[in-house]
């Protein structure tokens, strides 16, 4: 009896672990910086590489730091919905280009158009470490203090800007 009793309960317990990490969404994953400063980098500009961007030049409004790469196929799922919200003019929108071939992504940017306020160039994906970046695409709402105040993991979604996005970026605005 004891002989099955032990594996039975092992495999019982492995099971549930199981259930309840195929109930969590990888989309949902916690931030541990929310609420916490935008790492500071220093970072080219993608379209003139001989001018740096640093988010402090965005300190006293409310922005968007979206993580693209030209090798992202769902980079180009979201970018639609990323080309539509930037030409609402609502929010400024920083493009982070995450460990990317310069000329491929400015290649990318002419095909597809671009909808950034700027991108900044990231190589070597350090800043993409520093803000915890999973994967690509991800977006950042960083409020005018310069804090994250949301992270959103995958593409964004026409529900995604319209459910979270929008309301949270109004309400960091007043």
């Amino acid at each position: 009896m004891n002989r099955f009793f032990w594996p039975l309960v092992g495999f019982i317990v492995l099971v549930g672990f199981l259930a309840v990490g195929l109930t969590l969404k990888p989309s949902e994953l916690p931030s541990p910086l929310i609420s916490k400063p935008a790492p500071s980098f220093s970072l080219p500009q993608l379209a003139a590489s001989e001018k740096t961007f640093t988010p402090e030049a965005m300190k006293g409004q409310v922005w968007l730091l979206n993580v693209w790469a030209s090798w992202c196929v769902a980079c180009l799922d979201e970018h639609p919905v990323i080309t539509e919200l930037a030409k609402s003019r609502i929010v400024p929108i920083v493009g982070l280009n995450y460990k990317d071939v310069r000329s491929e992504a400015l290649a990318w940017l002419a095909r597809n158009g671009d909808a950034y306020t700027l991108s900044v160039s990231d190589t070597q994906g350090r800043v993409g470490i520093d803000y915890g970046v999973y994967g690509v695409p991800e977006t950042f709402v960083i409020d005018k203090q310069g804090v994250i105040r949301y992270k959103h993991i995958g593409p964004v979604t026409q529900s995604a800007v319209r459910d979270t996005l929008l309301p949270l970026i109004r309400e960091l605005q007043q």
